[in-house]
Protein backbone atom coordinates (compact mmCIF):
# COMPACT_ATOMS: atom_id res chain seq x y z
CA UNK A 1 0.00 0.00 0.00
CA UNK A 2 2.82 2.35 0.90
CA UNK A 3 4.57 1.53 -2.39
CA UNK A 4 1.45 2.45 -4.37
CA UNK A 5 1.14 5.76 -2.52
CA UNK A 6 4.80 6.59 -3.13
CA UNK A 7 4.42 5.71 -6.79
CA UNK A 8 1.49 8.12 -7.16
CA UNK A 9 3.51 10.88 -5.50
CA UNK A 10 6.42 10.24 -7.88
CA UNK A 11 4.11 10.33 -10.92
CA UNK A 12 2.51 13.57 -9.76
CA UNK A 13 5.90 15.15 -9.11
CA UNK A 14 7.17 14.02 -12.51
CA UNK A 15 4.19 15.62 -14.28
CA UNK A 16 4.78 18.87 -12.37
CA UNK A 17 8.43 18.89 -13.40
CA UNK A 18 7.55 18.34 -17.04
CA UNK A 19 5.30 21.42 -17.06
CA UNK A 20 7.72 23.66 -15.18
CA UNK A 21 10.07 25.81 -17.29
CA UNK A 22 13.70 24.76 -17.02
CA UNK A 23 15.89 27.51 -15.58
CA UNK A 24 19.10 27.74 -13.61
CA UNK A 25 18.48 27.82 -9.88
CA UNK A 26 18.67 31.32 -8.39
CA UNK A 27 21.29 32.07 -5.78
CA UNK A 28 18.63 32.66 -3.12
CA UNK A 29 16.94 29.34 -3.96
CA UNK A 30 20.28 27.52 -3.79
CA UNK A 31 21.15 29.21 -0.51
CA UNK A 32 17.79 28.28 1.00
CA UNK A 33 18.21 24.71 -0.22
CA UNK A 34 21.66 24.48 1.36
CA UNK A 35 20.31 25.63 4.72
CA UNK A 36 17.41 23.15 4.52
CA UNK A 37 19.83 20.32 3.75
CA UNK A 38 21.99 21.29 6.75
CA UNK A 39 18.91 21.29 8.99
CA UNK A 40 17.87 17.86 7.69
CA UNK A 41 21.33 16.45 8.35
CA UNK A 42 21.34 17.91 11.89
CA UNK A 43 18.02 16.13 12.41
CA UNK A 44 19.66 12.86 11.29
CA UNK A 45 17.05 12.31 8.59
CA UNK A 46 17.54 11.02 5.06
CA UNK A 47 15.75 12.50 2.06
CA UNK A 48 13.61 9.34 1.90
CA UNK A 49 12.58 9.68 5.54
CA UNK A 50 11.61 13.33 5.03
CA UNK A 51 9.70 12.42 1.88
CA UNK A 52 7.79 9.66 3.66
CA UNK A 53 6.78 11.90 6.57
CA UNK A 54 5.60 14.75 4.32
CA UNK A 55 4.05 12.64 1.58
CA UNK A 56 6.55 13.89 -1.00
CA UNK A 57 8.91 12.01 -3.28
CA UNK A 58 12.60 11.76 -2.42
CA UNK A 59 13.42 13.59 -5.64
CA UNK A 60 11.23 16.51 -4.52
CA UNK A 61 13.24 16.81 -1.30
CA UNK A 62 16.50 16.55 -3.23
CA UNK A 63 15.54 19.23 -5.76
CA UNK A 64 14.36 21.51 -2.95
CA UNK A 65 17.79 21.22 -1.37
CA UNK A 66 19.58 22.03 -4.64
CA UNK A 67 17.33 25.02 -5.41
CA UNK A 68 16.00 23.40 -8.59
CA UNK A 69 12.40 23.34 -7.39
CA UNK A 70 10.01 26.25 -6.96
CA UNK A 71 9.35 25.80 -3.27
CA UNK A 72 6.49 27.57 -1.49
CA UNK A 73 6.66 29.09 1.97
CA UNK A 74 4.11 26.44 3.03
CA UNK A 75 6.50 23.68 1.96
CA UNK A 76 9.35 25.33 3.84
CA UNK A 77 7.14 25.70 6.92
CA UNK A 78 6.41 21.96 6.79
CA UNK A 79 10.12 21.17 6.59
CA UNK A 80 10.96 23.54 9.44
CA UNK A 81 8.28 21.96 11.63
CA UNK A 82 9.75 18.55 10.91
CA UNK A 83 13.24 19.79 11.80
CA UNK A 84 12.06 21.57 14.95
CA UNK A 85 13.04 25.07 13.81
CA UNK A 86 11.16 27.88 15.56
CA UNK A 87 11.40 31.57 16.43
CA UNK A 88 13.54 34.06 14.55
CA UNK A 89 15.32 31.37 12.54
CA UNK A 90 11.99 30.07 11.25
CA UNK A 91 10.87 33.60 10.32
CA UNK A 92 14.14 34.28 8.51
CA UNK A 93 13.95 31.11 6.41
CA UNK A 94 10.29 31.68 5.56
CA UNK A 95 11.15 35.20 4.37
CA UNK A 96 13.96 33.75 2.27
CA UNK A 97 11.50 31.25 0.79
CA UNK A 98 9.09 34.03 -0.18
CA UNK A 99 11.90 36.01 -1.82
CA UNK A 100 13.69 33.10 -3.49
CA UNK A 101 12.09 33.60 -6.90
CA UNK A 102 11.53 37.35 -6.89
CA UNK A 103 12.98 38.82 -10.10
CA UNK A 104 15.93 41.18 -10.15
CA UNK A 105 16.25 44.28 -12.33
CA UNK A 106 17.80 42.18 -15.11
CA UNK A 107 14.65 40.04 -15.34
CA UNK A 108 12.09 42.84 -15.20
CA UNK A 109 13.71 45.48 -17.41
CA UNK A 110 15.11 43.33 -20.21
CA UNK A 111 12.99 40.19 -20.57
CA UNK A 112 14.54 39.44 -23.99
CA UNK A 113 17.95 38.64 -22.54
CA UNK A 114 19.17 35.04 -22.81
CA UNK A 115 18.18 33.02 -19.74
CA UNK A 116 21.77 32.03 -19.00
CA UNK A 117 22.82 35.69 -19.00
CA UNK A 118 20.06 36.65 -16.58
CA UNK A 119 21.12 33.77 -14.35
CA UNK A 120 24.76 34.93 -14.41
CA UNK A 121 23.72 38.46 -13.43
CA UNK A 122 21.74 37.05 -10.54
CA UNK A 123 24.71 34.99 -9.38
CA UNK A 124 27.06 38.00 -9.66
CA UNK A 125 24.66 40.08 -7.56
CA UNK A 126 24.83 37.57 -4.69
CA UNK A 127 28.40 36.23 -4.88
CA UNK A 128 30.88 36.71 -2.06
CA UNK A 129 33.85 36.26 -4.40
CA UNK A 130 34.18 36.40 -8.18
CA UNK A 131 37.22 35.27 -10.14
CA UNK A 132 37.28 36.18 -13.84
CA UNK A 133 39.88 34.40 -15.98
CA UNK A 134 39.98 36.14 -19.38
CA UNK A 135 42.07 35.11 -22.40
CA UNK A 136 40.39 36.98 -25.27
CA UNK A 137 38.47 40.07 -24.11
CA UNK A 138 38.19 41.98 -20.85
CA UNK A 139 35.55 40.63 -18.44
CA UNK A 140 32.13 42.29 -18.65
CA UNK A 141 32.46 43.65 -15.12
CA UNK A 142 35.45 45.75 -16.24
CA UNK A 143 34.30 46.96 -19.65
CA UNK A 144 33.55 50.53 -20.69
CA UNK A 145 30.52 51.27 -22.86
CA UNK A 146 32.61 51.83 -26.00
CA UNK A 147 34.62 48.67 -25.50
CA UNK A 148 31.48 46.62 -24.78
CA UNK A 149 29.77 48.06 -27.85
CA UNK A 150 32.72 47.09 -30.06
CA UNK A 151 32.74 43.53 -28.71
CA UNK A 152 28.97 43.11 -29.09
CA UNK A 153 28.87 44.63 -32.59
CA UNK A 154 31.67 42.32 -33.69
CA UNK A 155 29.51 39.37 -32.64
CA UNK A 156 26.88 40.41 -35.19
CA UNK A 157 24.18 41.36 -32.67
CA UNK A 158 21.44 43.53 -34.29
CA UNK A 159 21.78 47.23 -33.33
CA UNK A 160 18.65 47.43 -31.14
CA UNK A 161 19.63 44.31 -29.22
CA UNK A 162 23.24 45.46 -29.06
CA UNK A 163 22.36 48.62 -27.13
CA UNK A 164 20.29 46.56 -24.69
CA UNK A 165 23.27 44.26 -24.19
CA UNK A 166 25.59 47.22 -23.61
CA UNK A 167 23.23 48.75 -21.03
CA UNK A 168 22.85 45.40 -19.30
CA UNK A 169 26.60 44.84 -19.21
CA UNK A 170 27.13 48.21 -17.57
CA UNK A 171 24.29 47.50 -15.14
CA UNK A 172 26.01 44.29 -14.06
CA UNK A 173 28.96 46.31 -12.81
CA UNK A 174 26.90 47.60 -9.89
CA UNK A 175 27.68 44.23 -8.28
CA UNK A 176 31.22 45.48 -7.55
CA UNK A 177 30.03 48.55 -5.63
CA UNK A 178 26.98 47.23 -3.83
CA UNK A 179 26.88 47.19 -0.01
CA UNK A 180 29.15 44.34 1.10
CA UNK A 181 30.56 43.91 -2.40
CA UNK A 182 32.24 40.68 -3.53
CA UNK A 183 35.99 40.25 -3.58
CA UNK A 184 36.72 40.48 -7.27
CA UNK A 185 39.82 39.05 -8.93
CA UNK A 186 40.44 39.30 -12.68
CA UNK A 187 43.31 37.30 -14.18
CA UNK A 188 44.02 38.56 -17.70
CA UNK A 189 46.22 37.10 -20.38
CA UNK A 190 48.45 39.80 -21.90
CA UNK A 191 46.66 39.19 -25.22
CA UNK A 192 43.54 40.80 -23.72
CA UNK A 193 45.47 44.06 -23.32
CA UNK A 194 47.14 43.92 -26.71
CA UNK A 195 44.04 43.36 -28.87
CA UNK A 196 42.92 46.88 -29.93
CA UNK A 197 39.18 46.34 -29.70
CA UNK A 198 37.35 49.48 -30.82
CA UNK A 199 40.62 51.13 -31.86
CA UNK A 200 43.54 52.65 -29.97
CA UNK A 201 41.56 55.47 -28.35
CA UNK A 202 38.91 53.08 -27.03
CA UNK A 203 41.57 50.71 -25.71
CA UNK A 204 43.50 53.48 -23.97
CA UNK A 205 40.33 54.67 -22.22
CA UNK A 206 39.41 51.09 -21.38
CA UNK A 207 42.74 50.34 -19.72
CA UNK A 208 42.62 53.61 -17.77
CA UNK A 209 39.16 52.55 -16.59
CA UNK A 210 40.56 49.22 -15.37
CA UNK A 211 43.25 51.07 -13.41
CA UNK A 212 40.58 53.23 -11.77
CA UNK A 213 38.55 50.20 -10.74
CA UNK A 214 41.60 48.51 -9.19
CA UNK A 215 41.75 51.37 -6.68
CA UNK A 216 38.74 49.83 -4.95
CA UNK A 217 39.75 47.67 -1.96
CA UNK A 218 37.67 44.71 -3.14
CA UNK A 219 39.13 44.58 -6.67
CA UNK A 220 42.43 43.22 -7.93
CA UNK A 221 43.57 42.65 -11.50
CA UNK A 222 46.50 40.42 -12.41
CA UNK A 223 48.18 39.96 -15.78
CA UNK A 224 49.78 36.78 -17.11
CA UNK A 225 52.57 37.99 -19.43
CA UNK A 226 53.42 36.47 -22.80
CA UNK A 227 56.82 35.46 -21.39
CA UNK A 228 55.08 32.94 -19.17
CA UNK A 229 54.40 30.80 -22.23
CA UNK A 230 51.95 27.95 -21.64
CA UNK A 231 49.80 28.32 -18.53
CA UNK A 232 46.75 26.62 -16.93
CA UNK A 233 44.33 29.17 -18.37
CA UNK A 234 44.94 28.23 -22.01
CA UNK A 235 42.04 25.77 -21.89
CA UNK A 236 39.63 28.71 -21.97
CA UNK A 237 38.16 31.67 -20.12
CA UNK A 238 35.85 31.08 -17.14
CA UNK A 239 34.17 32.78 -14.20
CA UNK A 240 34.29 31.24 -10.73
CA UNK A 241 31.68 32.43 -8.21
CA UNK A 242 31.50 31.54 -4.53
CA UNK A 243 28.62 32.29 -2.14
CA UNK A 244 28.12 32.58 1.62
CA UNK A 245 25.41 29.91 1.83
CA UNK A 246 25.56 27.98 -1.44
CA UNK A 247 28.13 25.86 -3.30
CA UNK A 248 30.51 27.54 -5.73
CA UNK A 249 29.74 27.51 -9.45
CA UNK A 250 31.68 28.02 -12.68
CA UNK A 251 30.33 29.84 -15.74
CA UNK A 252 31.61 28.97 -19.21
CA UNK A 253 30.52 31.04 -22.21
CA UNK A 254 30.64 30.21 -25.90
CA UNK A 255 29.33 31.91 -29.03
CA UNK A 256 25.78 30.54 -28.99
CA UNK A 257 25.48 29.11 -25.50
CA UNK A 258 26.83 29.12 -21.97
CA UNK A 259 27.05 26.59 -19.20
CA UNK A 260 27.04 26.51 -15.40
CA UNK A 261 29.02 23.83 -13.57
CA UNK A 262 28.25 23.10 -9.93
CA UNK A 263 29.51 19.56 -9.36
CA UNK A 264 32.25 19.70 -6.68
CA UNK A 265 34.78 17.80 -8.80
CA UNK A 266 34.31 20.13 -11.77
CA UNK A 267 34.43 23.29 -9.68
CA UNK A 268 37.55 22.15 -7.80
CA UNK A 269 39.45 21.80 -11.08
CA UNK A 270 38.72 25.45 -11.92
CA UNK A 271 39.64 26.63 -8.43
CA UNK A 272 43.03 24.94 -8.82
CA UNK A 273 43.48 26.47 -12.28
CA UNK A 274 42.75 29.97 -10.95
CA UNK A 275 45.21 29.49 -8.08
CA UNK A 276 47.93 28.26 -10.46
CA UNK A 277 47.32 31.24 -12.73
CA UNK A 278 47.65 33.62 -9.81
CA UNK A 279 51.03 32.08 -9.04
CA UNK A 280 52.38 32.80 -12.54
CA UNK A 281 50.76 36.21 -13.03
CA UNK A 282 52.22 39.59 -12.12
CA UNK A 283 51.07 40.67 -8.66
CA UNK A 284 48.41 43.43 -8.56
CA UNK A 285 50.96 46.26 -8.22
CA UNK A 286 53.18 45.00 -11.05
CA UNK A 287 50.06 44.33 -13.12
CA UNK A 288 48.83 47.91 -12.67
CA UNK A 289 52.21 49.21 -13.81
CA UNK A 290 52.09 46.91 -16.84
CA UNK A 291 48.53 47.95 -17.76
CA UNK A 292 49.54 51.60 -17.47
CA UNK A 293 52.48 51.03 -19.80
CA UNK A 294 50.23 49.41 -22.41
CA UNK A 295 47.77 52.31 -22.09
CA UNK A 296 50.65 54.70 -22.71
CA UNK A 297 51.51 52.80 -25.88
CA UNK A 298 47.96 53.19 -27.17
CA UNK A 299 47.95 56.89 -26.31
CA UNK A 300 51.24 57.50 -28.12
Amino acid sequence: MRGTSTSKVDEKDQRRRQTMPKRPATVRARGLGTELRELREKSHLTTREVARRLGWSASTVSRTETGQRNVSSEDVAALLALYGVTGEERDRLLTLAREADQPGWWETRHPGLPSQLTALIGFESQAAQITDVALVVLPGLLQTADYARAVINAAGIPPMQAETRVATRLGRQAALSRPKPPQYRAILDEAVLRRPIGGRTTMAAQLRHVLTITERPNVEVMVVPYDQGAHPGLAGSFVLLTFPKAPAIVHLEHKRSSLFLDQPGDVTAFIKAADLLQDVAFDPIRSAEFIASVANEYES
